[in-house]
């Protein structure tokens, strides 16, 4: 048996910022932009309009430090873009600095949007502990890196990791790293769209048995059926890009949901959470009217 097994149902609820997000709450549900700004602020702040008026709880960025991050070799790579021609033209194009995130945050608390980033080193982790963020995340790819896991935990902020691409062995060694207070866990399937039948929903119960912490859902998907279904089966947090035009040029536009597609997602989340009941079979005062008019006149039970 693992030391990693959970014999408990559930786990403790996490505060981020004014909500708490675990068993029993709201499904926390977070648009992610990361890079769908495409290095425009204006689009930027587009993005999070279309999350606050679709009724999210919290926008989510991407902070990288190009240098850090992606080798000499990757960066000069060819690749066509509106920034130039290389990799590096992209990456660096891409990127926002401590100055848009300045404006990002100070956009987010004028539409009261909680926003915060998955940083890809540590020296994101510090531009982005500038700001009264609710939690940080740690992208999938970066699960293995020991260091980045204890620098952002140092910051003392609730930690969403993000588990796509990586073995049960692999996401051990994170939450020893970790440590499981203030953790909160997501399944992801790391393919760009991903394919419906990669998904498998069914790990997020193995992560919640095996960690005992709260477990969420990042879809990488083109629809919206297996988010609402992740929120069925107990998805305390899901997360989906977000998009003005799925059409527009970038490497994650493709797997995003336009202002539509995330609307309905939160409508349907919200009235699936209002749909659940509290498992007592009772017979309802509005039946009660339908009884008296197709319950066939005289006709008992035997005794």
């Amino acid at each position: 048996m693992s030391e990693h097994t959970n014999n408990g149902s559930s786990s403790p609820a996490i505060r981020m910022g004014k909500k708490l997000v675990g068993d029993g709450q709201p499904c926390y549900i977070v648009a992610e932009i990361g890079i769908n700004h495409n290095g425009d602020i204006d689009l930027a702040k587009r993005l999070i309009s279309v999350a606050v008026a679709a009724g999210c709880d919290a926008v989510k960025f991407q902070k990288r430090t190009i240098h850090v991050v992606y080798s000499q070799a990757e960066l000069a790579k060819p690749r066509e873009s509106p920034f130039g021609n290389t990799n590096g033209d992209l990456k660096r194009g891409l990127e926002f600095e401590a100055e848009e995130y300045e404006e990002i945050d100070r956009y987010c608390r004028e539409v009261k949007m909680p926003w915060f980033a998955s940083c890809w080193d540590e020296a994101s982790v510090d531009v982005i502990a500038r700001f009264d963020v609710p939690c940080f995340k740690v992208a999938s790819a970066s699960l293995t890196d020991d260091n980045l896991l204890r620098h952002t935990r140092a910051v003392g902020k609730p930690i969403i990791l993000s588990t796509g691409m990586s073995t049960l062995d692999e996401i051990d060694r994170a939450v020893d790293v970790l440590g499981k207070e203030d953790l909160l866990i997501l399944h992801a399937c790391s393919t760009y769209p991903a394919y419906y039948e990669e998904l498998n929903l069914r790990a997020m119960l193995t992560l919640k048995e095996r960690y005992g912490v709260p477990v969420g859902y990042s879809g990488h998907e083109t629809g919206l059926p297996s988010s609402v279904a992740a929120a069925v089966m107990g998805a305390c947090m899901l997360e989906r890009h977000i998009t003005m035009d799925r059409s527009m040029w970038g490497s994650d536009h493709a797997a995003s949901l336009e202002p539509n597609g995330i609307s309905r997602l939160v409508r349907d989340v919200r009235l699936v959470e209002r749909s659940m009941g509290d498992g007592v079979k009772r017979v309802l005062e509005r039946e009660q009217p339908i009884i008296h008019k197709l319950r066939r006149v005289g006709a008992g039970r035997a005794n």
